[in-house]
């Protein structure tokens, strides 16, 4: 039964307990659930409803990072092999170029409110800008802090949408500097609405953040030499740089061409970018949504990357996306991972943070093209991967990389083929 009265009331222990019951487990998943009395269970259920436990991912640290002339650390949560690896490789190989460089366009988050019931939207929008003065006013005595700190509103914008009937958007331009700002738009917004309902004469409908902050868009570049890209030097794939060059290149166009193709390739920038934000304990939901929605902002879907050869004959790629990221509220100020998270990358405002989530997915898409444009993405990938096979076949401690090695030998990734040669052992 999933009624469960009263439960959001009760302790997380008390909580398990009763799931234990309902759910017919045993000791062995009370375990996996993790301890009640530890801070992490705690920490849980301050930051989320009905909690039972806690659900641990893998932490990583991507080597090599250059980012704007600085070493840094980078931690990464994920689950999937070779997300960490390629972002290492990726950025060693383009250190003597200097590494990656950002550039921040605005600093704004957006707050929509939606105006309904008008027949005259663009007459509407001139009456409410006549109040800008008074829009400021209000806006700013929702959170003086954030305006003693030097953020806050910041302009108006409006848009005529034609559906059923037209309506009148506004979007409300919120600098707030290093949180990701959704509590202090949303509150903007709201506090708002009559006012506007009274200068509009229409109806105020939906008043909340818009996660496409293309109000707040970082942009990274870095450029790998013909001679760092040489596989025929490393071991690698045994094409020279050249070609891997224009293998690359060429990976790069099928993504401008086919919406198909560009939405693995975005996926493969998410799996860096999202992997730091979810250690930093910032908004990954928010972030995908955003970088996506910024993906088909030009009527059709296309990649977050462009990829060229310069003047110089190198590798030259850009990444540019919306990134509403934070380093104060929310889980990043209660996670004491994420608290570490930042620590280890001296981060101390939320441009640096967004600096280096978008050099983490410009490397982890130079590393991915590269794989596909030269030895193939399974390759590298189920060599990383034969592990969790192993261990999903039941192979425990030594046994595990025993297993993966005789799969990579066998240059067959599959569970059967795993508990095969585990009973061979």
């Amino acid at each position: 039964m999933s009624r469960l009265p009263g439960f959001h009331k009760l302790s997380v222990a008390e909580r398990r307990q009763q799931v234990i019951k309902a759910c017919n487990l045993d000791s062995a998943d009370d375990t996996a659930l993790g301890d009640t009395n530890d801070a992490m269970a705690s920490i849980a259920d301050q930051l989320i409803e009905n909690a039972i436990g806690t659900y641990p991912l893998p932490l990583g640290i991507a080597t090599n990072m250059l980012v704007d002339g600085d070493a840094v650390l980078v931690p990464m949560v994920t689950e999937e092999s070779s997300v960490v690896a390629a972002v290492c490789n990726g950025a060693r190989q383009c250190h003597s170029s200097g590494g990656v460089f950002t550039t921040h366009h605005g600093q704004g988050m957006i707050g929509q409110i939606q105006i309904k019931g008008i027949s005259n939207p663009h007459a509407a929008a001139v009456e409410i800008r006549k109040h800008e003065d008074e829009i400021l006013d209000i806006c700013n005595a929702c959170d003086p802090r954030l305006v003693q700190l030097g953020g806050g509103y910041r302009g108006l914008k409006t848009r005529v949408l034609d559906g059923r009937e037209p309506q009148l958007i506004l979007h409300l331009i919120v600098d707030t500097l290093d949180a990701m700002g959704a509590n202090s738009v949303n509150t903007m917004a709201e506090k708002l609405a009559p006012q506007i309902e009274s200068w509009s004469g229409g109806k105020v409908g939906l008043k909340i953040l818009s996660n496409l902050a293309d109000e707040r868009v970082v942009q990274a570049t870095a450029i790998w030499s013909v001679e760092d890209l040489d596989g025929s030097k490393t071991g690698g794939s045994g094409m020279n740089g050249e070609s891997v060059r224009d293998a690359m290149l060429a990976a790069a166009e099928f993504a401008q061409l086919d919406p198909y193709r560009a939405t693995t390739h975005n996926k493969g920038i998410m799996n860096g970018v999202s992997a730091v934000v979810l250690a930093t304990g910032n908004d990954t939901r928010a972030v995908e949504a955003g970088a996506h929605a910024f993906a088909a902002r030009n009527g059709h879907y296309a990649p977050l990357t462009f990829w060229e050869r310069n003047n110089d004959g190198a590798l030259c790629g850009t990444i540019e996306m919306p990134m509403a990221v934070g380093i104060v509220g929310g889980a990043t100020k209660i996670h004491p991972t994420a608290q570490l998270s930042l620590k280890m990358m001296n981060v101390n405002n939320a441009r640096r943070l967004a600096s280096i989530i978008a050099a983490v997915g410009l490397v982890q898409n130079f590393s991915a093209l590269k794989a596909l444009a030269t030895e193939g993405i399974q390759r590298g990938h189920m060599s990383l991967h034969a592990k969790n096979i192993a261990i999903a076949a039941g192979a425990q401690g030594a046994q595990v990389d025993r297993v993966a090695n005789k799969l990579i030998e066998l240059g067959t990734i599959r569970e059967d083929v795993a508990e095969d040669i585990l009973k061979e052992l």
